[in-house]
């Protein structure tokens, strides 16, 4: 590996590992944020759902279109860009006065982080070739993996000690030397054959689809599908989205080049990330809520446990992604899915009295974690761990693989859009299923609570305490129905996984040493 070479994946795997080291502060940050944070417009669990889903939704909606913009006026400016942008959005968040505020600066997060992500790959793709491309996107997913590991630890010490909000700020500093290491080291490179002009149409006609289905399914859940507003949404989001293939088919630039998706590994690719990716994010946001605002973790606690899960992300994914490119990733994108849904559905047995991890720095007694961390999480744990490490360098370098270099940028962007669009779209549904579990069993163990009222709503979020004055069996009755909305929530999400095997298994083919075609 060249000098320019070490530089680039240096500051690809710092700018793109801070979007996903967002990500897992997040959602150890979301139960301290819905306590701190006074919210007016929006119950508890509907905010800390947008902060997550409107992140994703924004950035899936822009992805697309930063990839043309990286592949025509040039990978490395478009990707300051977004390191700058994405700095400036996080000191935003960190500074946030209520709930509201929040979600608006982290729909702002999510335009800069679309800057940043198809731009690493992209420009990793035009930096290496051959077997070492395979190496580079091994050694690329496991050091990002490695500070999304570091993510939770470090998030849920400064939520335990100085405060969520300082986990927004840490990223200023990353994101700046990432910058320094782009703009002195990073070789630019563009599509020379663009034609400089961009779909604003459909790039605007995606957000409405992929904004409208998300935000109008989970406030018409929220709202007891009595909202207008959710309504109006939901039709613009339903229409923006029978709208836009047909946009796409007609342009003479299109947003999306559906002549794109006639090559069989690149269509079954992104379908798979689709279901496999919403289920990623769903799984991860919903467990770091039950666990911190139901089974009592603390935030430290609740990023430990999955330290094993990030750890054989880490130490594997250089060797699958070289093996992958020997023999092939047909095998590894079943495998791992279904690796991840049995990993899902030993949390579907998650038992309400579950006793959580009360960790703290200042006291040592609580470093052994209680017995029913080892025998309802530490298996899931490991199973999800195994699960992910065998699918994330085979999807990517099977993706950047199935596609022509010239539209590295573009087809990067397709696929990220992709993962992230199946959180709001498939996370909503999740959401619709939770609520309607949690308030009909509430119902059933409190049946003195009115839980179609608004006022009982606010009190008894779902996978969070109870707010204001609760009796004992009230909040006994809450935890209960919290645990069986997250059984839900899993069973729904291996559902997905499920799905992403079948899809991998039927859609992608082994020709010759193994190579998808």
């Amino acid at each position: 590996m060249t000098p320019r070479q070490r530089w680039t994946l240096i500051a690809t795997i710092i700018g793109s590992g801070a979007v996903f080291l967002d990500g897992t502060i997040v959602n150890v940050a979301l139960p301290r944020m819905g306590r701190d944070l006074p919210a007016t417009l929006v119950g508890v669990l509907e905010g800390q759902t947008y902060v997550v889903n409107g992140y994703l939704a924004v950035l899936a909606a822009l992805l697309i279109l930063a990839g043309a913009l990286s592949d025509h006026y040039g990978r490395r400016r478009i990707y300051a860009i977004g390191l700058a942008s994405f700095g400036v959005t996080s000191a935003l968040c960190g500074l946030a006065p209520t709930m509201e505020w929040m979600i608006v600066f982290r729909l702002l997060q999510g335009g800069a982080g679309a800057l940043l992500v198809p731009g690493a790959l992209s420009i990793i793709t035009q930096t290496f070739e051959g077997p070492e491309r395979g190496r580079a996107f091994g050694i690329w997913a496991a050091a990002t993996s490695a500070l999304v590991l570091l993510g939770p630890i470090i998030g849920g010490l400064l939520v335990d000690t100085i405060g969520w909000r300082v986990a927004f700020l840490l990223n200023v500093p990353l994101l700046a030397v990432a910058l320094w290491a782009t703009l002195g080291h990073v070789q630019e490179s563009r599509d020379r054959e663009a034609a400089g002009h961009f779909d604003w149409i459909g790039s605007f006609v995606a957000a409405i689809a992929v904004g409208g289905l998300a935000f109008g399914l989970i406030r018409v859940q929220e709202r007891e599908w009595a909202d207008p507003v959710a309504w109006i949404a939901l039709a613009l989001g339903v229409a923006a989205l029978v709208v836009f293939p047909i946009l796409m088919a007609r342009s003479e630039h299109p947003l999306v080049p559906l002549g794109l998706f006639r090559t069989r590994a690149f269509a079954t690719i992104n379908l798979a990330t689709f279901f496999l990716y919403g289920a990623l994010y769903v799984t991860f946001s919903y467990q770091g809520l039950l666990f911190q605002g139901v089974l009592g973790y603390t935030a430290l606690g609740a990023g430990a446990v999955g330290v094993p899960s990030g750890i054989l992300l880490t130490t594997l994914s250089t060797r699958v992604g070289t093996l992958a490119g020997r023999i092939g990733a047909r095998r590894f994108l079943v495998t791992g899915p279904l690796l991840m849904a049995a990993a899902l559905l030993w949390y579907a047995r998650l038992p309400v009295d579950s006793a959580g991890w009360k960790l703290t720095i200042d006291q040592p007694s609580t470093l052994v974690p209680p017995p029913s961390v080892f025998t309802d999480v530490l298996p899931s744990i490991l199973l999800f761990g195994t699960g992910i490490s065998l699918v994330v360098a085979p999807l990517t370098s099977t993706l950047m693989g199935s596609i022509p270099s010239r539209f590295s940028g573009l087809g990067s962007a397709i696929n990220n859009a992709l993962s992230r669009v199946g959180s709001p779209l498939l996370g909503a549904i999740v959401f619709i299923a939770i609520s309607a579990t949690f308030y009909a069993t509430l119902k059933a163990g409190a049946p003195e609570l009115d839980v179609t009222a608004t006022a009982v709503r606010h009190a008894f979020p779902p996978l969070n305490p109870p707010h204001g004055a609760a009796t004992p069996a009230e909040v006994m009755a809450a935890r209960v129905a919290s645990v069986e909305a997250f059984h839900q929530a899993m069973l729904l999400g291996a559902g997905l996984l499920g799905v992403a095997a079948a899809v991998s298994w039927f859609g992608l083919r082994e020709v010759g040493a193994g190579v998808e075609a």
